[in-house]
């Protein structure tokens, strides 16, 4: 035991019940002597697993945040740790948190199209975090949607890079046969945007562009449901005003230089790589639609969890550690540089940076500098599978009745998601709302995720249409 512990569990300055992390204290100037030695433990990812069995112990101990700094200060740090060894078992806590069973399966096959969005899933290849768990990864880069989604259904790739909504959608046989699949993760949030060709630069006003051609990169995206939801928004059927053509993403800047599109709703890097091109600018950001929106997932079928538990929790721990070092603004030029290569993104690594850093050339003479244009929080929030479920409703690709809650927490692994961060002492794990259904709005329309079928009877285009 050491009051060098990462979380602090023996200060009458530090909470526990408000953040495990510790990152919501207010440590006095008498700790900033330790603190040095705090931080240092907290790169250890050995040390600080021991420490958050701790500070969790501690705070069992004392739920009330008063009582348990009351009673330190009345005894003292020395003697409050002599006291609480006596009474548990800390140091086989500990042990029995280290160990890990064997793999069952250490070479893998991981696919992902080279998209920005596929961020913490690419890195952690070349950064060695697939390594580090003992996993030898080969990343299989996929040229399309439909097949990724046709190598996980055939077993040809352990996991994947997926669009958030397509693990909703095989698991109801949308598009394909049924077959369970799971959202371990979510890959990114934000980080996309509408994109139009130069010629339309004078015509920024939605409600003028019936008649227009607009590429998205597969049906179950949010690309689709929130370019719909823009759309009807400003008054446009996005089934009888537009035209949507499903375009591979890598294809979509070649189609807006030939003039065969309008504009796209894409993924990065090829938003600014249009811009790079000279070939289109930036509408609108994603996040301006709906700040926090989830983009992409980790995906994985429940055979795969099911036959291969201790594997799927060490890729758990790479992946969540990949996406922990992408939210780090610091680390954002190691990681473009370490994906702009050409068996990753083959993309010019200043595009992937200005896509990640949110400082950027818009198209229009401006240069933008918008820190949340992406991120990587990983947490599959089930009022995200909600509202997608909504909008598959909405525009007829499901056409029965949907448990949007029951569907929502048996393919979003939102309690395996939060162990698995606890376990690595990530902040996250303690994220707000316990329940998991998370409220927000999309283009100021709030969505209560408790009440998604009276959110979706609000929409005037369409109430539900019958798509063939």
């Amino acid at each position: 035991m050491s009051d060098n512990n990462f979380f602090r569990p023996y200060s009458e300055h530090a909470t526990l019940t408000g953040c495990a992390c510790g990152k919501h204290e207010s440590p006095e100037a008498h700790d900033r002597a330790a603190e040095q030695a705090r931080l240092a433990r907290s790169r250890d990812r050995e040390m600080l697993s021991q420490d958050f069995v701790e500070a969790a112990a501690v705070r069992a101990l004392f739920p009330n945040d008063v009582t348990r700094r009351r009673f330190l200060q009345a005894v003292g740090v020395g003697t409050a740790m002599a006291a609480i060894s006596s009474v548990l078992p800390l140091t086989s806590l500990q042990a029995m948190a280290d160990e890990r069973g064997p793999l069952e399966k250490t070479n893998l096959k991981i696919g992902f199209i080279p998209i920005n969005c596929a961020t913490p899933l690419i890195m952690a290849d070349p950064l060695g975090l697939y390594q580090e768990q003992g996993l030898s990864a080969s990343l299989q880069k996929t040229a399309g949607w439909a097949l990724v989604r046709d190598n996980m259904l055939n077993g040809e790739l352990d996991a994947s890079h997926m669009l958030a909504p397509m693990p909703l959608a095989i698991s109801m046989g949308l598009g394909s046969n049924p077959q369970p699949m799971r959202v371990a993760t979510i890959q990114n949030i934000n980080g996309q945007a509408i994109v139009l060709a130069l010629k339309h630069k004078e015509n920024r006003d939605p409600k003028n562009w019936k008649g227009f051609k607009f590429a998205i990169p597969f049906e179950y995206s949010m690309h689709n449901f929130l370019l719909r939801y823009y759309l009807a928004e400003h008054g446009l059927d996005p089934d009888r005003d537009v035209q949507l053509r499903v375009t591979p993403p890598a294809e979509m800047i070649a189609n807006l230089r030939a003039g065969n599109i309008d504009g796209f709703f894409g993924p990065e890097p090829f938003n600014q790589r249009a811009v790079y091109d000279q070939v289109g600018f930036i509408h609108v950001l994603s996040k301006d639609l709906w700040d926090g929106h989830p983009c992409c997932s980790f995906g994985v079928s429940e055979a795969f969890i099911t036959e291969n538990p201790n594997t799927f929790a060490a890729l758990y721990r790479a992946i969540l550690n990949a996406a922990a070092m992408a939210q780090d603004k610091a680390q954002l030029p190691t990681i473009a540089k370490a994906i702009s290569t050409p068996n990753y993104l083959n993309q010019p690594e200043t595009v992937i940076l200005q896509a990640l850093s949110g400082r950027y050339a818009d198209g229009l003479g401006q240069v933008q500098n918008e820190p949340q244009r992406s991120g990587f929080d990983p947490m599959p929030w089930y009022s995200m599978a909600t509202w997608m479920l909504t909008q598959m409703k909405r525009w007829g690709y499901v056409k029965t009745d949907v448990d949007y809650s029951a569907l929502a927490e048996q393919v979003f692994l939102l309690t395996d998601a939060r162990r698995q961060m606890a376990a690595l002492g990530m902040a996250e794990a303690e994220a707000q709302l316990a329940s998991g259904y998370k409220p927000f709005e999309v283009m100021g329309r709030p969505y209560d995720p408790t009440a998604p079928d009276d959110y979706l009877a609000g929409f005037d285009i369409p109430r539900m249409r019958t798509r063939p």
